[in-house]
């Protein structure tokens, strides 16, 4: 076996891991910003468990791919997801993305998907807009992301710290325990990327318009969205998105937060995989 990595068509090298029986249905899972397919540890080991073949990769400039300058926007993200799924020749394949992973996922089946997709699940998803616009009034206005970019410039490590131990994973609301291990493993998947990449990734998480991706995707779709997220408040991305999807299914976890992979890994498996095996 060689390195897992596969080049793109610009010339990254993209890191994914593969596990499981290549007979298998594939799942490919899409991470969040600023993360690395690390982020899926529990739900890959889950799944792997049931049988299936789970694949997930480092986006561009993010974990062990490469660093590279250019490219730090939804279409090469999509482009690049693409690339390891034609490297595998993944078919009859599940997407699942989880916040800014939403958006690649979903921008992925709209555009490359065509014959090799079956299912597609958002998590905590960043589609249709983020951003505070005349036809998006509900949107974050763009001074709170400029605030993150001026964070991640000033002190990009105190940013991600502050950012795992608070909103992230709810962990700034009363009564909740937080997890020192959980912060210290967002913060070290953080700070293994690129700050550039996370700096240009801000933008494309929030500013890419996914409506008419979201109006093209023909599968069934498994929409899961914390009730409580601070990062993608639901009310401007789940609900929106399941109205704009021909064929979704939409779960809203009343309190649970944006990191609800991780803080809530059994009710969100459980959920996944009665969507995926139906």
């Amino acid at each position: 076996m060689g390195p897992s990595s596969v080049s793109t068509g610009d010339g990254v090298q993209i890191f994914y891991k593969d596990w499981g029986p290549k007979t298998a249905q594939p799942i490919v899972f899409h991470h969040g910003w600023p993360l690395s397919s690390d982020d899926w540890d529990n739900q890959m080991l889950f799944f792997l468990g049931k049988g299936y073949r789970v694949i997930a990769h480092d986006r561009r400039g993010h974990g062990r791919s490469s660093q590279t300058s250019d490219g730090h926007d939804m279409d090469h993200y999509a482009a690049d997801a693409a690339t390891v799924v034609e490297h595998l020749d993944l078919r009859n394949t599940i997407h699942v993305g989880h916040s800014t992973g939403g958006g690649e996922a979903a921008r992925y089946v709209a555009r490359h998907g065509k014959d090799r997709v079956a299912k597609l699940v958002l998590i905590g998803a960043v589609p249709p807009l983020m951003l505070k616009t005349e036809a998006n009034p509900n949107g974050l206005p763009i001074d709170v992301l400029d605030g993150l970019r001026k964070q991640l410039a000033a002190n990009r490590s105190q940013f991600y710290f502050d950012f795992a131990s608070g909103p992230f994973y709810g962990y700034n609301r009363p009564g909740a325990e937080a997890s020192q291990a959980v912060i210290w493993n967002w913060w070290r998947q953080g700070m293994a990327g690129s700050a550039k990449a996370h700096y240009d990734g801000i933008k494309a998480f929030s500013e890419t318009d996914f409506t008419e991706d979201l109006k093209n995707i023909t599968v069934p779709t498994l929409i899961q969205h914390g009730g409580d997220d601070q990062i993608v408040p639901v009310a401007d991305s789940a609900l929106l998105s399941a109205k704009l999807l021909r064929h979704s299914t939409l779960k809203i976890y009343d309190l649970l937060p944006h990191g609800l992979c991780t803080t809530h890994a059994n009710i969100i498996n459980a959920d996944l995989l009665a969507f995926i095996s139906a």
